[in-house]
């Protein structure tokens, strides 16, 4: 279990590093697996999902002025995410 979160977590970092509109439906499948285990780890997944969302609008519209705050954003959530869900296996 632990190599899937692994990678998992490591895709997702690809996806904040590519955020194109496919990779909202890859994101949504890969944190799936993680909601509701706890109300905290539902709650951080939600909020990754926003701001990656915003990212990947932000980049399909071409705002780059927004684009690296944003995406430094998503990192920092998934890395909370990321902390959460290993302190909780």
């Amino acid at each position: 279990m632990g190599g899937i979160k692994l990678d998992s977590f490591q895709r997702l970092e690809a996806l904040v590093d590519s955020a194109g509109v496919g990779s909202i439906e890859e994101a949504n499948a890969l944190l799936r697996r993680f909601k509701g285990r706890s109300q905290m780890i539902t709650a951080a997944v939600d909020e990754f999902m926003l701001d990656f969302m915003t990212l990947v609008f932000v980049v399909e519209t071409g705002e780059e002025g927004f684009e690296n705050p944003i995406r430094k954003l998503a990192r920092g959530r998934l890395s909370n995410l990321n902390h959460l869900v290993n302190v909780a296996a």
